[in-house]
This record gives C-alpha cells, sequence and structure tokens, in this order.
C-alpha cells in the first residue's frame, strides 16, 4: 500500500504548488493596470518527503521580476513625473494567460492522477474482498 500513499503525496504536492502558482497568476492579472506593479513568480523543486518519496513538489519563495517597468507617457496622470511619463507594471497579460493555461493543465492532470491511484485502491480492496 505504500506505493499508492507515495503516488498520491506526488499528486497532491503537484496540486498545491499548482494552486499556488495559479493563485499568483491571477494577483498577476488583476494587478496589469496597477503602476508600480511587479510581476511575481513561483519557483518549483522537487524534494523527497520524510519516508524518501521522490518526486514530491514543493514552491520556492515568490520572487518578483525584475525586469524593466513600462514608461507609460500620461502628463495627467497624478504619478506622472517632470516627462509626463510614469513606471506602469511589467506584467505581460499573453505570458501570464499561457502560464495559468499550463498551470491548469497540470493541476487538472495531478488531479486526474489522484483520482486514478484512488481507484486502483478501490479496485484493490474490492478484490481483496472477494
Amino acid at each position: 500500500m505504500s506505493e499508492f500513499s507515495n503516488a498520491l503525496s506526488v499528486s497532491s504536492s503537484g496540486l498545491l504548488a499548482q494552486s499556488q502558482r495559479l493563485r499568483h497568476l491571477s494577483e498577476n492579472i488583476a494587478n496589469a493596470d496597477t503602476p508600480g506593479y511587479r510581476r511575481k513568480t513561483v519557483p518549483f523543486r522537487t524534494t523527497m518527503d520524510a519516508s524518501g518519496t521522490p518526486g514530491m513538489v514543493q514552491t520556492g519563495r515568490v520572487r518578483m521580476d525584475q525586469s524593466e517597468l513600462t514608461r507609460i507617457y500620461d502628463p495627467a496622470h497624478p504619478m506622472a513625473d517632470d516627462t509626463g511619463s510614469y513606471d506602469g507594471s511589467n506584467v505581460n497579460l499573453m505570458i501570464e494567460l499561457a502560464d495559468a493555461r499550463e498551470a491548469q493543465r497540470s493541476y487538472e492532470a495531478n488531479l486526474k492522477m489522484f483520482e486514478q491511484t484512488r481507484q486502483m485502491g478501490r479496485s484493490l480492496f474490492d478484490l481483496l474482498r472477494r
């Protein structure tokens, strides 16, 4: 039974990692028009749990994208400097939407793996009961 619990642990760690990634992607999309906002990224790394199960996914610390902020020319904006420009955000909506789709599909794949492992365990118990 430990192989079933290992598979469940790996897929659940993937679910947690992708849900955190989706949360930060949605924050980026929501703040795309916020002046001075920097895009957040979440790094992943594979780890082993206390029992030595390989393939566990863990998220690292949230990082702020250090790429340049876009300069927006709008002299009427309250944040505009002497040149009439202000710093926008460095969020590219196309990248965020593509990343969100990738994270959603990864989440769905982990969920499918979790459900299939549970189904296999249930089938095994049914066979053993007979």
